[in-house]
């Protein structure tokens, strides 16, 4: 019989390694991922995470090493591809149509989840409303769907990232510093939303975040990369408390 389930991380990554010409990157990186876990990347600028992100979304390819998506690898899948698989992903910077509506911003990727061929001319209007309603109601902005993206306030904006994301219906999210830009004060109150949203609907998340109060008030198991490796990993109170991770990022605050 398989063990493949529970016992099986939704992500494992072992001896992950990408080159750009003589430059190492990303060095003999493992971590894994549990089913259900909200599980924080941090490290300081130039650690790694971002190339880690596009590694784990097929936008680059490794030089070495597997990556394995509920026991399969997937290293050389593309991205259109692994988001069929279950790979949903948001982005530091804002990735919208700035000049589409919140409407029209998540029917894209909604298409795409059914297969369906997005058409710039054609007969798209109508296709999947209720269920773009609904998940614009999920994430508060039921009430700005003709809203194109580029008048939302930014915090609304970041709201839409997650609502696109969503609409593939992913069982892993990868969320690459959704607070970017924002004041500190919102920071907290939008993760601790983003958290509950992926509970509620059963999935994984990965999240590279810079605010230190975010990633240890809310996340179960944090990976600290430094110079492209794995410099610890562990509960946040074991990270916390680790004399090396403290040693690396001495005056620095864990500042991402």
């Amino acid at each position: 019989m398989s063990d493949e389930g529970a016992a099986t991380p939704v992500l494992a990554v072992r001896g992950l390694v990408k080159r750009f010409g003589g430059v190492v990157a990303i060095d003999g990186v493992d971590f894994a991922v549990a089913a259900g876990a909200f599980h924080a990347l941090i490290g300081s600028n130039g650690a790694g995470k971002t190339t880690v992100f596009n590694l784990l979304t097929g936008a680059l390819r490794p030089t070495a090493g597997s990556i394995r998506l509920r026991g399969r690898d997937v290293v050389g899948i593309p991205p259109h591809r692994l988001a069929r698989r279950g790979v949903g992903r948001t982005f530091q910077i804002n990735n919208l149509f700035p000049q589409a509506t919140v409407r029209e911003n998540i029917r894209v990727p909604t298409i795409a989840r059914h297969g369906q061929q997005w058409r710039l001319f054609g007969r798209v209007r109508g296709l999947h409303d209720d269920a773009i309603a609904a998940l614009a109601e999920t994430v508060g902005l039921a009430a700005q769907l003709e809203t194109p993206a580029q008048h939302l306030a930014y915090g609304d904006q970041r709201r839409l990232e997650l609502a696109v994301a969503l609409a593939g219906e992913p069982t892993l999210l990868l969320l690459d510093e959704p607070t970017c830009g924002m004041a500190a004060a919102d920071r907290l109150p939008l993760v601790r939303f983003i958290r509950d949203l992926v509970r509620a609907r059963g999935m994984t998340a990965v999240i590279i975040e810079h605010d230190m109060d975010v990633v240890f008030s809310l996340a179960d198991r944090i990976t600290v990369m430094h110079r492209g490796r794995v410099l610890a990993e562990g509960a946040p109170a074991d990270i916390r408390a680790d004399p090396a991770v403290r040693a690396a990022y001495l005056g620095t605050q864990f500042h991402a």
